[in-house]
């Protein structure tokens, strides 16, 4: 097996209060500055960085929760070494660094880079947890096929996933935006989540294994405009707090956070944003993973 050492960059910020060395710890974080298919506004590349850096600015203790990230143990590996041009190398990559995380005896957390490095995550999560549902929060359905001539393009991340999900369990929540086909698809798989009926729909899944994915466009770009393909009639910060109340009765094993897009907001806003929502999973994976 690859030593950490090897898998990932260590050079730039930390996540407030992480270590670098994983003994002892419940939670890893690594990053994957990619974003080889963005399809309208790159930029993603920067998110890793962006998310620890600004993570200063946040209080470690988590009201909502009623926890602090100072009682928590969790390591920031750092930045998965990734080649650069097509995508199946990276989401290769990305299966190989989490399958490491996970043989460390974390919990993975990842930090993206766009949407198609979930596919390497779930296939590495999913082997250790075969009966792992997938939890989606996006704008997009990224049930495409393909998209701009790529099978692993952002656009196509779920269908991918779905490929590597042996329950074949994910649950879609609150996607706007898609094809008809997409959406057809969603209605008829009975996938698709409406926001108020979120947490009815999650609660049969409590005991299982969750992974959740954050595509940060889900949030309205009010309050997100940092993101590559912004879809107005998203959702606030209370939205994801209702989430996060249900979430703390479930096992929680694995979790993702990606497209932030730093540059395309100059107010920072939009990395503090994705910073907050990186320390609520921190510390409900540190409570109920592994």
């Amino acid at each position: 097996m690859a030593s950490p050492s090897s898998l990932f960059d260590t050079d730039g910020a930390i996540f407030m209060g992480g270590r670098r060395d994983p003994a002892g710890c419940a939670v890893g974080l690594f990053g994957v500055p990619f974003d080889g298919t963005t399809s309208f506004r790159p930029g993603t590349r920067f998110g890793p960085a962006a998310v620890r850096e600004v993570s200063s600015g946040l209080e470690t203790y988590d009201p909502q929760l009623d926890l602090d990230l100072e009682d928590l143990a969790f390591a920031d590996l750092g930045a998965v070494t990734i080649p650069f041009g097509a995508p199946e190398p990276v989401v290769a990559a990305v299966r190989v660094a989490t399958e490491q995380v996970l043989a460390l005896g974390l919990a993975p957390l990842m930090l993206g880079g766009e949407h198609s490095i979930s596919s390497g995550a779930v296939a590495a999560v999913a082997a250790r947890h075969p009966d792992l549902v997938l939890v989606q929060l996006d704008a997009h359905a990224d049930l495409r096929q393909e998209w701009l001539g790529s099978q692993h393009s952002h656009a196509c991340a779920m269908r991918r996933c779905l490929e590597v999900l042996p329950s074949g369990e994910l649950r879609q929540i609150a996607i706007r935006s898609g094809t008809r086909e997409e959406f057809t698809e969603l209605r008829q798989s009975g996938r698709l989540v409406a926001i108020e009926k979120m947490a009815a729909a999650l609660r049969p899944l409590r005991g299982r294994p969750l992974y959740l994915t954050v595509d940060l466009d889900w949030f309205d770009p009010a309050v997100m405009p940092g993101t590559g393909t912004p879809e107005p009639g998203g959702f606030l910060w209370s939205d994801f707090a209702a989430l996060v109340d249900e979430l703390r009765h479930h096992t929680l094993v694995a979790a993702d956070v990606v497209e932030l897009a730093p540059l395309l907001d100059p107010t920072g806003v939009s990395s503090v944003l994705a910073a907050k929502v990186t320390r609520s999973l921190l510390l409900l994976l540190g409570h109920t993973g592994a």
